[in-house]
């Protein structure tokens, strides 16, 4: 073959495949992310039916159905506190299955639990925030306000006690992180759960605790726990009338739960991205907002980037207390 035909030929090429790449048929990538998902998705919950992650699931997953067009399966594979169904989404390599987790699950599992089967920082992919919440200090209807009760806890050092649902509970490593903060040196206290706490607290042998707001707010409206403070860096809708620990005095406190949706390091990003956007936008629609609400969650849609802050603060804040107190939840 001629020089000149060669060129005539290449310069065809060239032409042909400007052509495809306008038209899309040099792109697969990018028309299997427009048609994603073209079959149902799994949506996975670590928490048994009608817990509150399992809640916010299945409100979730009615308008995604709507907005992705597919539909949207709730399976619960309950256990180990959410992290068996944190080891199922994380190995999981089929591009169509993601949950629902709660912090724990997403930030400081293994730091907690060595002999967890996965690590949330390097095995899942963040997806879109829902719902934040902040806990709330809380003592005996009969303590002093404000000030007046951080300055009593630190001067009555170990002879206080603090209670939670567990050792490595958010109940537990919030209290630990206002210790490491404060002069105060509660003991703390595990109990079965938040209920026999609240008993603790009334019947005297505990002096504080942090509550999350659904719960603490019914018992201080109802006179039986009197609210110190909310965790969170600024005040909170969800715990009305009460200040932050930060305009208490508590410098840099600033710690909340809060529910996500996780993905699999395997799902393609650009799905990734798809997902996120689309969550984001029914997590801030009014009738979602109250859904969660109701639940005791402070909607708030995100970015991945915006929720990969988000676990990044928590694993650096409450990590430094797991590894310094040496807390483990084996």
């Amino acid at each position: 073959m001629s020089s000149s035909a060669s060129q005539f030929l290449f310069r065809r090429g060239l032409i042909a495949a400007g052509v495809a790449l306008a038209t899309g048929a040099l792109a697969p990538a990018a028309m299997a992310a427009d048609n994603w998902p073209d079959k149902p998705l799994h949506l996975i919950v670590g928490f048994p039916a009608g817990s509150s992650p399992d809640l916010t699931a299945r409100a979730l997953a009615e308008p995604l159905e709507k907005k992705l067009g597919q539909t949207i399966i709730v399976e619960n594979r309950v256990g180990a506190g959410g992290n068996i169904a944190g080891d199922y989404v994380a190995k999981a390599t089929d591009g169509y299955t993601f949950s629902v987790m709660i912090n724990g699950n997403m930030t400081i599992a293994k730091l907690l639990n060595p002999t967890v089967r996965y690590d949330p920082v390097k095995d899942l992919q963040p997806v879109s925030l829902i719902g934040v919440a902040p806990l709330v200090l809380v003592a005996p209807s009969s303590a002093p306000q404000g000030k007046a009760f951080l300055e009593a806890a630190a001067q009555a050092g170990s002879k206080w006690s603090y209670g939670s649902p567990g050792v490595g509970t958010v109940g537990h490593l919030g209290m630990e992180l206002l210790k490491s903060r404060s002069a105060i040196k509660a003991v703390h206290v595990p109990y079965a759960g938040y209920p026999q706490v609240f008993n603790g607290i009334q019947g005297g042998d505990l002096q504080l605790s942090m509550l999350p707001p659904a719960l603490a707010m019914a018992q201080i409206q109802a006179g039986k726990l009197h609210g110190i403070g909310v965790t969170s860096a600024a005040r909170s809708p969800l715990a009305p009338g009460l200040p932050s620990l930060k305009d208490l005095g508590i410098a840099n406190f600033d710690l909340e739960i809060w529910n996500a949706v996780a993905a699999p390091k395997a799902m393609p990003k650009a799905h990734v991205e798809k997902l996120s956007a689309a969550v984001s936008e029914i997590v801030r629609t009014p009738e979602m907002r109250q859904k969660l609400a109701i639940q005791g969650w402070q909607a708030v849609g995100s970015s991945p980037e915006g929720l990969e802050n988000r676990i990044q603060q928590d694993v650096k804040a409450l990590g430094t207390i797991i590894r310094e107190q040496h807390i483990t939840a084996q």
